[in-house]
């Protein structure tokens, strides 16, 4: 039936539909369903195009799972229900796309629609860089002060920059297609990643650019680049509190549906017109993907499926607190939270890394089909793509050293470069050819015309013979038209700047806000507990009974419990600034794909935090006011937490502002400090009002804390408990404390107070608002250049060699030799052998490398290995019986010298699992089984001395440099006879063999921030672990997460080091056929930990495919398929499942098995004439050596790491001259009590802030040197206490610096007694409270798992500590049940220490009559002759929290494998 005629006939039943009734009751009922559910679904269809528009593009037909069609509203569709919808469109995501996205096409089609197209041009771009190169790259303390020195000469013109230029783009031009695909390769540094910023329209200031890109003709200005198109960052930064589904739901419903609706309903018009009945679920999907403001999308749906990850569509995303999914998993979240976004052009950022090559395909193939039939346009730069996924795409863009060398059809390519003289060997990846044929040191081994001499051939002249290649001239003159604007469709360039109506994305941010705080109530609970607990402190600190109203000195205590009460409610705005600082890398990338504007941001997450506050300090002020005994007036105390509601709303606001500020921790937390430290000298009470100098007088107006302490003070002071007159006075009680504080005792300054903050509160959030508007994150750190990296660029690119200097001789000069009679595929490059090994290999006919050391080749066996850990709580609850989870099931084999040995299985087979219970790295679980070291059973603790480990995430100490690192190791792993020229030779000679010597003087840096690329970074790791000279190497992973070029290299240093003679084994994921081909042995293990293969591969894997091609049901390889992706997919659990076989019980009924176990016999017993291994020491060096080793790592550390060192340098600098200037001459004057308070207030502020600071700046630096240190201690290159021991001691020479241009400035300008006696003394404490602080903050870092619980542990005691300093209270006043905690508080000590050196022997008189000795004794308590007592007890506190971090470093153990 036609479906006009359709139409018609739903019109006439429409008109009778009784007789339809009549009529089906006659009809025979079992012929009448289907004909009579088409009539009826004609007739809802019919009743819904009467309706307008605007309401039938909301309405449309579900036909659910019993058949029955029903209206549904498209808005409110439920979870459920889009389930359904999805399940019918794309029952198998792979399958099923292509047809989906086929009907939208054609119903678009049918009615004559055009879909929106966009291509990209660019033409002659220029990209250009500058950076400091070589040592002075380097950020010493001293560059760090020099560059900083220099840039601001070079901004005022005074001096020439230092800078030396760097090209990344070099005068490219190109056009990026509609409905083609189009792949992006070239090796890491070449410039991918800029050339799809400037595309996406998203390059930094801090580049130099010029040229033009223009999206259908139409130049970046005029149109909205971030909305068209959509750049993937190779960077996967998301809120780890969220799920998969919510973190892209949020992204869905920020970037709304572009012009959907509107073709939508253009679109239903036309059909209305046209009479044609679309598919019911094609409607229903076009609809529900075109109305915009929902929460959770269709789209989103659509994406998780196509993306593989619906299984994971509910778990939180998890950050480096707490596991969450996988980083392959990640990498896909990064990719859909673009791809649910209406942008039509795509640049894609290395999507790939992390993911098995399957799902590379899958992804990309989905892509491909959108890509094709919705004319898209995309731009996708991989790293190692496979051969499957290389041929998925239309078009290559092979960029090199910034030149484009090749863009075009894919099939041209290799025409191409045969056509220069190239070819790319049979068993070769095109993709990883491409990769290599423009690097000089792969070049030459696909040279193809053996009749003429090679040589190199340029960047330069590629790019220049591309120009003249038919190709390139078909490019040459497409660019030469330029776009015919007319052709432009009017939807394809975006000109709105956001997605969706402001109201829209306010509500998104305010629900996720929502969603955020629900995710983080621990912080909130903990935030509460602490306040209550320190509101039990207080209440029975400032107990009722104990407080009086008789003297201006009772009325001190009050005004003491006052200022902890405000500085308490201040302080627990503190996590703000953490929490603040922790989304804003998310936050900064939503801003710049224009998410939503700042405002929107800011909002939500200061309002919805307000009736916490309400909670929060109505739990401190019902807690603690009456039983402190404040005034007992019921206005009063709504009076005072009206107050503190403002001062907490305040100080958020600050804390948040700081944070945008800041945005660093480290930085935050310094100007943190600074400011909070500034408003509290400030605010009255620390100096009274008198006390302040003239020129800081406009400090004190502008304090916040000021306003707070002057309301809350009147509030209290002017109530009737204090209105009483004492004898020989004339005013109130009340009013003379005021004054004698120097505070306002007029009534109307509550308001003014209550007005300010409020103020205060205003401004501090408009503030953030602005810094979140207009600052950028940080840069990342530029890497460190070395001369060498720069001319090998240039030699690759114009094909002009440079001469070193003889120091950086490196292998740039010199060219390579093959070592083919090895049969080895993988090419070595031997570059400029040291002089020592050259007699070696010389005289060593198989030109073995690296003998300057002996070591004693060693085999591994292991017979029915079996480990289990306890079952996991999920998995009880689901039912599960047994106690015990086992990982590995009976696995046997043996490891021999000079044989490589391959790892394998798919995700979960237990590769590493077995590789850390062989090499011993195991910290929890069962281990069964039988491990034998050439013959003799293995012990853990020779074992370490032999063995190497190289772990898959490379963790090194980010502050040294590469050549430092492995004479590090070295020094600390080779035996103690080796002397130390040797120790050098060795390493140069490890360096050669891993091709670092290029990069001896790079800085290691942390992982994707800075320093060395990952590819260098896996390389230094085999390196670490080859200087230390084992017999037997583990390597988890060594090619993971690198370019073929790269993994290549590393290949080759894994296969020079198997063929000097030493067991290699190497667990391995996704290897390509050359990789698979570089080993000589494997062993696979199935899902569950089971072996199905142990043995040869033979060349070219033959062995291996004869094995499984012989069993039943295998069907053959392909040819010049990879052995190593067909082996993984003919084992695989559904394979058994289809042919029926269990591989397990094939390998154990082989004669494989039989030929293993012989083996595994033989080698179990020792060869005649061996003996055991046998050291006489746990460690290789002494136990002074190690503290030694440690030391000097440490002192390179800190002397490279200024935003440690200088700026807590710099910080003390200013608070010093701050204190100096505030508390000027001060210290001389001793007539009144309120003198000797100011000094001692004076103290009191620069022990907290400065301690504080101290103790906050280090954690970091101790939590990411904790991670190093366990992978140290595992390879048993020192123990706990020499590492605790450098990590101390190299702090004392900074602090000593620290109290010495602390204790000159403030000493000398606060004029204290110049005699050497008092001089001394608050030097020393002052140095000893900052050494304990520091260890301190060691000591939290060093008891919990990670360095922000350790924050959050740490501030609850400085709470504390500030209560009991003895200065809020002093110690004759402190109740009785709490004095003792005033003997346990170091921060009491050193106040005791400072105060009584400098005033415990003054005999002059105070204006109350009694001398400053006695006034001391009476009212502090403290005496003079005490001093030698405090002194060693802060010594003492010193040395115990320095113990305590070294004993905790030492017994626990937060990496659990």
């Amino acid at each position: 039936m036609e479906s006009g005629e359709l139409y018609r006939v739903g019109s006439s039943l429409r008109i009778d539909s009784s007789s339809i009734r009549r009529n089906s009751i006659v009809d025979d009922v079992f012929q009448r369903s289907s004909r009579h559910e088409d009539d009826e679904e004609a007739l809802k269809w019919a009743a819904l195009e009467k309706l307008p528009t605007y309401n039938r593009i909301r309405k449309g037909l579900l036909s659910g799972v019993g058949g029955e069609t029903k209206e549904i509203d498209i808005e409110s569709l439920s979870l459920q229900e889009k389930k359904v919808l999805l399940e019918r469109l794309l029952k198998i995501a792979d399958e099923d796309n292509e047809n989906f996205l086929l009907k939208l096409k054609n119903r678009i089609d049918r009615v004559g629609l055009d879909i929106p197209k966009i291509e990209v041009r660019f033409e002659h771009l220029n990209v250009d860089a500058e950076a400091y190169v070589g040592s002075r790259a380097l950020p010493t303390i001293f560059n760090y002060s020099v560059n900083m020195f220099e840039e601001f000469l070079n901004y005022l013109h005074i001096l020439p920059s230092r800078k030396k230029p760097l090209s990344i783009l070099h005068d490219v031009s190109g056009i990026i297609k509609p409905c083609r695909m189009t792949l992006l390769l070239g090796p890491p540094g070449s410039g991918k990643t800029t050339l799809l910023l400037a595309l996406a329209g998203k390059l930094g200031s801090d580049v130099k650019f010029s040229g033009r890109v223009t999206y259908n003709g139409h130049k970046m200005n005029e149109f909205v680049p971030q909305r068209t198109a959509a750049y993937i960052s190779q960077y996967d930064l998301h809120i780890g509190e969220m799920t998969v589904r919510e973190t892209l739901a949020f992204s869905a419903r920020c970037q709304g549906v572009g012009t959907g609706y509107e073709m939508l309903a253009e679109l239903s018009r036309r059909e209305k017109e046209t009479n044609i009945k679309p598919d019911p679920d094609i409607d229903i999907y076009m609809k529900a993907a075109a109305l915009e403001g929902q929460e959770a999308s269709v789209v989103t749906d659509y994406i998780l499926k196509i993306l593989g990850l619906e299984i994971c569509a509910d778990t939180l995303v998890g950050d480096e607190m707490f596991r969450g999914i996988s980083g392959g998993q990640k990498k896909r979240v990064t990719t859909g939270e673009m791809l649910v976004g209406p942008a039509r052009a795509l640049f894609m950022d290395e999507i790939s890394t992390g993911l098995d090559s399957s799902t590379t395909f899958q992804i990309l193939n989905s892509l491909r089909q959108s890509i094709h039939i919705l004319n898209g346009t995309a731009l996708i730069s991989l790293l190692q793509p496979a051969p499957e996924t290389y041929e998925l795409f239309d078009d290559i863009i092979l960029l090199s050293d910034g030149q484009i060398v090749y863009q075009g059809p894919r099939e041209n390519v290799l025409e191409f470069f045969e056509s220069m003289g190239f070819k790319c060997p049979e068993r070769k990846g095109v993709a990883d050819f491409l990769q290599e044929v423009t690097s000089w040191k792969d070049q030459e081994q696909y040279w193809a015309r053996k009749d003429e001499p090679y040589r190199f051939i340029p960047v330069k002249e590629f790019a220049e013979a591309f120009q003249s290649f038919h190709v390139g001239l078909k490019l040459g003159d497409e660019l030469a038209n330029p776009f015919d604007k007319t052709k432009s469709h009017p939807a394809s360039l975006t000109t709105k700047k956001y997605g969706v109506s402001k109201k829209e994305l306010l509500k998104a941010c305010i629900s996720r806000e929502l969603l955020l705080m629900k995710r983080n109530y621990f912080v909130y609970i903990f935030k509460m507990t602490q306040l209550t607990i320190l509101g039990f402190i207080a209440m029975t600190l400032f107990l009722r009974i104990k407080m009086h109203r008789d003297s201006v000195i009772d009325g001190g205590i009050y005004i003491g419990a006052l200022f902890f009460t405000l500085m308490m409610i201040m302080f627990n705005g503190y996590s703000e600034l953490a929490l603040t600082i922790l989304k804003l890398p998310v936050f900064y990338k939503q801003r710049d794909l224009l998410f939503y504007p700042s405002w929107a941001y800011s909002l939500p997450t200061w309002i919805l935090k307000i009736p916490y506050t309400f909670f929060e300090v109505a739990v401190w002020v019902f807690m603690t006011y009456y039983v402190i005994g404040f005034d007992p007036n019921v206005g009063r105390l709504f009076k005072q937490y009206l107050l503190l509601l403002g001062v907490n709303q305040m100080a958020s606001g600050l804390f948040r502002f700081i944070g945008a500020v800041g945005r660093d921790m480290i930085v935050a937390n310094t100007f943190g400090s600074f400011s909070l430290l500034a408003i509290l000298v400030m605010g009255g009470f620390v100096v009274s009002r008198e006390d302040v100098k003239k020129w800081w007088k406009w400090g004190y107006w502008i304090s916040p804390m000021m306003y707070g302490q002057n309301a809350i003070a009147v509030n209290e002071f002017l109530g009737n408990s204090w209105s009483h007159v004492p004898p020989n006075s004339t005013e109130p009680l009340g009013v003379t404390v005021l004054k004698s504080r120097g505070i306002f005792p007029k009534a109307y300054w509550y308001w003014l107070g209550v007005g300010a903050l409020v103020g205060y509160m205003f401004l501090f959030n408009v503030l953030f608002t602005l810094a979140l508007s207009y600052l950028n994150p940080f840069g990342k750190p530029q890497p460190v250049v070395s001369e060498e990296s720069l001319n090998e660029k240039w030699a690759n690119r114009t094909g002009e060699f440079i001469k070193l200097s003889s120091r950086e001789k490196s292998s740039v000069c010199q060219t390579s030799s093959t070592d083919a009679e090895e049969g080895n595929e993988m090419r070595s490059m031997s570059s400029g052998i040291s002089p020592a090994s050259t007699e070696t290999i010389n005289g060593n006919q198989n030109r073995k490398r690296g003998m300057v050391l002996p070591f004693q080749p060693l085999s591994i066996t292991f017979d029915e290995i079996r480990y289990s850990v306890d079952m996991p709580q999920e998995l009880k609850a689901q039912g599960v019986p047994e106690d015990q989870l086992e990982l590995l099931k009976g696995v046997s084999g043996s490891f021999r010298p000079g044989v490589l040995t391959a790892l394998m299985g798919v995700s979960g087979a237990g590769k590493t699992t077995l590789m850390d219970v062989l090499a011993g790295r195991k910290t929890c679980g069962y281990i069964d089984g039988c491990i034998t070291i050439s013959g003799y059973p293995k012990k853990q603790e020779t074992f370490a001395r032999i063995s190497g480990y190289c772990e898959q995430n490379d963790i090194h100490s980010p502050h040294v440099t590469v050549y430092e690192a492995l004479l590090y190791s070295a020094w600390l792993r080779l035996p103690l006879e080796v002397k130390s020229a040797t120790r050098e030779m060795f390493v140069e000679e490890v360096m050669e063999l891993v091709e670092l010597t290029s990069l001896r003087e790079a800085l290691v840096g942390l992982p994707s921030v800075n320093g060395l690329s990952t590819e260098q970074r896996k390389r230094l790791t085999i390196a670490v672990e080859l200087v230390a000279n084992p017999s037997i190497i583990f390597m988890d992973e060594p090619t993971s997460g690198l370019d073929a070029r790269a993994a290549a290299i590393v290949m080759r240093t894994v296969r020079n080091t198997v063929d000097t003679g030493r067991t290699v084994v190497c667990t391995i994921h996704q290897p390509s056929i050359d990789i698979f081909d570089a080993f000589d042995e494997l062993l696979l293990l199935k899902q569950g930990g089971e072996e199905i293969y142990v043995g040869p591969l033979g060349r070219h894997s033959c062995h291996l495919i004869k094995y499984f091609e012989g069993i039943q049901g295998v069907g053959k390889i392909n040819d010049g398929y990879n052995p190593a992706t067909w082996m993984l997919e003919v084992t695989s659990r559904a394979q058994e499942t289809v042919l029926g076989v269990n591989f397990t019980d094939v390998y154990k009924s082989s004669e494989l098995y039989r030929r293993n176990k012989a083996l595994i016999n033989e080698l179990n017993t020792p060869a005649p004439g061996s003996s055991d291994l046998y050291f006489p020491t746990r460690y290789s060096q002494s136990f002074f050596t190690q503290c030694m080793a440690c030391l000097w790592k440490q002192h390179y550390s800190y002397w490279r790491n200024p935003p440690y060192t200088a700026v807590r340098l710099l910080f003390t600098t200013f608070t010093a001259l701050m204190f100096g200037t505030i508390f000027w001459d001060l210290g001389s004057r001793r007539s009144k009590q309120q003198d000797l308070f100011n000094a001692m207030g004076s103290m009191y502020a620069a022990v907290l802030f400065l301690g504080i600071q101290n103790a906050s700046s280090v954690q970091p630096v101790v939590a990411i040197e904790r991670t190093v240190f366990y992978r140290e201690r595992a390879a048993g290159m020192y123990s706990a206490l020499p590492y605790a021991f450098g990590q101390v001691m190299i702090e004392v020479p900074y602090i000593f610096l620290q109290t010495l241009i602390y204790g000159v400035i403030v000493y000398s300008m606060i004029g204290f007694e110049w005699t050497v006696a008092k001089f001394f003394w608050h030097l020393f404490f002052m140095y000893m409270t900052l050494l304990y602080f520091t260890c301190y903050g060691m000591m939290t870092v060093a008891v919990t798992p990670n360095h922000n619980i350790a924050a959050i542990i740490a501030t609850a005691f400085y709470a504390i500590w500030n209560l009991f300093s003895g200065f809020i209270v002093p110690r004759p006043r402190i109740p009785i049940w709490w004095r003792w905690y005033y003997w346990v508080c170091p921060v009491s000590w050193t106040l005791y220490g400072l105060v009584a050196s400098q005033f415990g022997d003054v005999e002059e008189k105070l204006d109350s009559g009694e001398t400053v000795e006695e006034f001391l004794r009476s009212y502090f308590g403290f005496r003079h002759d005490f001093i030698g007592v405090v002194a060693v007890v802060v010594v003492g506190f010193t040395v115990l929290f320095g113990f305590i971090f070294a004993f905790s470093i030492r017994a626990f153990n937060f990496q659990k494998r």
